[in-house]
């Protein structure tokens, strides 16, 4: 796989992105479902429970765990992100605790394109953050 950064202004690289990214000789293409700050508790009413709730910072690295399992799943890593969509009901406390995501893919040296969605309430009422990606071989 080749990647070629395509950035016609230079602001998105204070924030770890491309604007743009030409990726040539995939073979694979993995399309990960939305990821939120849960973890399995075959005691609940939806075999899952919410993770650090309410709690932005906590649940931002939940659920960009929860993206590494999918990705190790299929044979993946954070190197094959070819592109994220974050969701939060908090926008201002999510880029408060961004560092969280440059930390976690500043780890592998690349800046997939992004963005960033306000929204009204996720899937549970105590999640703030969900991070869907797109990645590829």
């Amino acid at each position: 796989m080749n990647r070629t950064s395509v950035n016609p202004w230079d602001w998105g690289l204070q924030f770890n992105m491309d604007q743009g990214e030409l990726v040539e000789g995939l073979t694979r293409t993995l399309h990960c479902s939305g990821q939120v700050a849960v973890a399995p508790d075959p005691d609940s009413e939806f075999g899952i429970r919410v993770l650090h709730p309410n709690e932005i910072r906590g649940q931002m690295e939940a659920a960009l765990a929860n993206v590494d399992a999918v990705l190790a799943v299929a044979g993946m890593d954070r190197s094959n992100i070819l592109s994220l969509r974050f969701f939060t009901t908090d926008i201002d406390g999510f880029l408060a605790n961004y560092d969280v995501y440059a930390a976690w893919i500043g780890e592998v040296g690349i800046r997939p394109p992004q963005s960033l969605l306000g929204v009204n309430r996720l899937v549970f009422p105590d999640l703030m953050v969900e991070v869907e990606a797109t990645a590829g071989q």
